[in-house]
């Protein structure tokens, strides 16, 4: 079976971990205080405490860190080597000695599920759709779910021909040179970005230094540098509109919690899921229940 590092070296995936090894050199109070928060407004709840945390894909650590803080007991693997070994080094920082579990494996590999069990809050942002089997992915990731847990996934939004041809632009970074990366990163900012901010951001890609007056920092923690480098060399690609995996989540028994869409553009929709229980389904009102949209 193929391995995460031969992959890359065929220039068939991203070498996600490495970008995620240089993102956690950011990684500081407040970039995890603004992950904690998006955790506790897309969940509801500030409250962890005794939950089984799984972290599909956990990349830099960022957001178990984030979970471990508010009392889950937390399980993350991912599927590339230089992630997992970034998440480690992230909990030997923030929380040595804890029971928070990490380990390499793919949710598509059918050994490693069947021996997980069962989550009350199973996580995977931005993941799924860079399996290389999407629908698979998050088939299993329904079937984590604990009775009365959640599901919380962000997914590429499909948006036809355009998300076709940045499929092109992410397989061709990753069977170019170093040039030529550059160049599909630099355009790519340019094309992304008004021209002030993507002047600030090629200037950080290109010279490795963050930007100034906090320029880099993103929503839940992120970095406009790295994400940047992650959408273009973010391969395998896939996509989806919301009303499919709103149909996906139907057929697993779980019902709609939250959702936050890119307004129908580029980026991830974020969807949080609860498997409803028949308690549940007398208990819980509409009031209760968050589906918020942004632009």
């Amino acid at each position: 079976m193929i391995d995460c590092t031969s992959e890359v070296e065929q220039g068939k995936r991203f070498a996600f971990g490495q970008n995620w090894q240089k993102f956690s050199r950011l990684v500081d109070e407040d970039r995890i205080a603004a992950a904690r928060e998006s955790l506790v407004a897309a969940l509801g709840t500030g409250d962890l405490t005794g939950r089984a945390f799984l972290d599909i894909g956990c990349g830099s650590g960022l957001f178990s860190l984030a979970a471990h803080q508010l009392g889950a007991k937390v399980h993350s693997f991912d599927y590339d080597p230089d992630a997992v070994a970034t998440t480690k080094q992230l909990r030997d920082r923030y929380a040595p000695g804890s029971d928070w579990r990490v380990e390499q494996g793919s949710v598509l590999d059918s050994t490693l599920v069947s021996r997980l069990g069962q989550f009350d809050i199973v996580y995977s942002w931005g993941v799924l759709h860079h399996t290389g089997a999407m629908w698979e992915a998050l088939d299993t990731a329904c079937r984590l779910v604990a009775p009365g847990g959640l599901l919380y996934v962000s997914i590429y939004n499909d948006q036809g021909l355009r998300s076709r041809v940045w499929r092109g632009v992410k397989r061709t970074y990753n069977s170019s040179g170093p040039l030529a990366r550059r160049l599909l990163v630099a355009g790519s900012g340019l094309y992304l970005r008004t021209p002030q901010k993507a002047v600030t951001l090629l200037k950080s890609v290109t010279t490795g230094r963050r930007p100034a007056g906090g320029e880099d920092r993103r929503a839940r923690g992120m970095s406009a540098r790295y994400d940047l480098i992650d959408w273009v060399g973010g391969y395998p690609f896939e996509v989806a509109a919301p009303e499919e995996v709103f149909r996906l989540g139907r057929r697993h028994g779980l019902e709609l919690r939250h959702l936050k869409t890119c307004g129908g553009g580029l980026g991830c929709n974020e969807y949080v899921f609860a498997a409803i229980t028949d308690h549940d389904s007398v208990q819980t009102s509409p009031a209760a229940r968050s589906v918020t949209a942004a632009a």
